[in-house]
């Protein structure tokens, strides 16, 4: 399962925010602090999130509670 479709390769923060419903300011304390380790790379200064990485972290995030 893709959480995020894949039309494009990288995500900007300002996108991954968005996605995942977070402020941009808490996804830079996050890749600072590695408290959640979202991959993702710098190119100069730029901060760009790989789409295929972030769909494997968050399937990864993913929380099954059914019941046996």
């Amino acid at each position: 399962m893709n959480v995020i479709l894949q039309e494009k390769q990288y995500l900007t923060p300002k996108e991954v925010s968005r996605t995942i419903n977070i402020t941009i300011g808490t996804l830079a304390v996050w890749r600072t602090t590695k408290v959640y380790n979202i991959p993702y790379i710098k190119v100069g200064g730029k901060v760009l999130y790989p789409v295929k990485e972030l769909n494997d972290w968050l399937e990864s995030r993913m929380h099954n509670n059914q019941r046996v």
